[in-house]
């Protein structure tokens, strides 16, 4: 494999720590050994792949997922669980520039679809996954960025007919959201859930149905053409008909080469408190169980759980090494304790980070490899992947069958991904990035 950070970011050494892995079992599940024959190979057991591989299942197709570790050890697995809109970075003006007026709202409906999507996987397969929050709220950093979200009603029910709500500077404490502040906007769709809870949900259903998952098999190449692929692993060999690539920020240069360049995987990192008392929660003022998100470029997230746990992400490190997952986990936490200066004193026992995956041109894309009929793939969610990443594998089911999709399949994710500049050494470009949004976040 051929990859862009050292093998640090890859191994578990970032995810020790992981609050996620504490909350439910794993099931034991074998290693490929020995020759195996499916309809689709699916490479990733993340939200992509499972959820892939789970419709296929549901449509009578045979699947195999070949996971390099664990379902959900990925990105899938450590997120910050918000089920919410997202997955693109174009603003509407620069979608309709390239996809058009219709271009622009099938791509902001499949937003909206996408959460659906999860919420029917919930209640179909009655799985708890802790879900809370009424929707995601925005928090202004600075008073000039409440007169935006003024301006952001129009936004949210142009966008998506939805009829979003401020709550003005002064309401904030009696919302329980008192930390300093300059008004909030709540749009009414998503909720905050434990994606480890769902991701082995939804693993399960995949099963049960007749999905084969496959543990420690990591891939190492990928042969063959339209109905007669093999696909090796360390123990092991896949023949299948067509293959889904669902490695999204812990893909490899070389798997498959086209993929060389055209994704960019950056870190973030996120800790979670102990359980809080009610007077722990008082003394600061923030009771609210609401998914929460600053307006800065470069910003928090947080979210009170059901436990009283409080869960916060930020930027992650742009090294990949013991020491900068260090200084990354340190600079949380100082983050932390400027914007919740009452819990200064409150541990944060679980610390972990992970991957998030950007594209060149801003959006994801789902579709089939330019130039290798029969290979599949689907990534760059841009740290939306929860509602996002579940509904592309969805869509993948029905793309890889040649199906005539009942599902959206917007323009604006069709379009293959271009190439950063710099290549492998496309990293680079992530300081002068964080930099810049620095200074625009002051």
């Amino acid at each position: 494999m051929r990859r862009i950070y050292p093998e640090f970011a890859y191994s578990d050494a970032p995810r020790a720590a992981c609050w996620w892995d504490q909350t439910c079992d794993m099931p034991d599940r074998p290693a490929l050994k020995g020759d195996v024959e499916c309809d689709v190979a699916i490479i990733g057991g993340g939200f992509t792949g499972i959820s892939a591989a789970l419709h296929l299942a549901e449509a009578g197709v045979s699947v195999c997922v070949l996971e390099n570790r664990f379902v959900g050890w990925g990105a899938s697995g450590r997120n910050g669980g918000f089920c919410c809109l997202g997955g693109g970075m174009l603003d509407n003006a620069a979608l309709v520039k390239s996809f058009g007026r219709q271009g622009r709202d099938d791509w902001r409906q499949t937003e909206v679809n996408s959460i659906r999507l999860v919420e029917s996987l919930l209640t179909r397969f009655n799985l708890d996954v802790d879900r809370h929050s009424n929707g995601e709220t925005q928090v202004a950093h600075r008073p000039r960025d409440f007169e935006i979200m003024r301006k952001d009603i129009v936004y949210y029910a142009e966008s998506y007919g939805l009829e979003a709500r401020l709550t003005e500077p002064g309401a904030l404490a009696s919302e329980g959201m008192n930390a300093g502040f300059h008004g909030a906007i709540t749009i009414p769709i998503g909720f905050g859930l434990n994606p480890r809870k769902y991701i082995m949900g939804i693993a399960a259903a995949a099963e049960r149905a007749g999905t084969s998952i496959f543990h420690d098999s990591p891939v190492i190449g990928i042969k063959g053409q339209r109905g007669r692929f093999h696909i090796q692993t360390s123990g092991g060999k896949v023949r299948a008909g067509r293959v889904i690539v669902a490695t999204n920020g812990y893909s490899s240069e070389d798997l498959p080469d086209w993929l060389t360049s055209r994704y960019m995987p950056t870190q973030s990192s996120i800790i979670v408190t102990r359980p809080m008392s009610q007077s722990e929660l008082g003394a600061q003022g923030w009771t609210s169980g609401q998914a929460s998100y600053d307006s800065r470029h470069l910003l928090h997230y947080f979210r009170l759980m059901p436990d009283n746990r409080m869960l916060f992400g930020v930027r992650g490190g742009l090294l990949a090494t013991p020491g900068s997952e260090a200084r990354a986990i340190k600079r949380a936490r100082a983050d932390f304790d400027a914007i919740f200066p009452a819990w200064r004193n409150i541990e944060t026992p679980q610390r972990w980070s992970g991957m998030v995956c950007i594209a060149r041109d801003r959006m994801p894309f789902v579709g089939e490899i330019p130039d290798m009929p029969g290979v599949f793939t689907s990534l760059c969610y841009h740290g939306n992947g929860v509602a996002m990443a579940s509904y592309c594998g969805a869509l993948l089911s029905d793309l890889v069958q040649d199906k005539k999709t009942s599902r959206l399949y917007p323009e604006a994710i069709q379009r293959p991904l271009a190439k950063f500049e710099l290549g492998r050494l496309r990293r680079l470009i992530m300081p002068l990035a964080y930099a810049g949004y620095a200074v625009s976040d002051w």
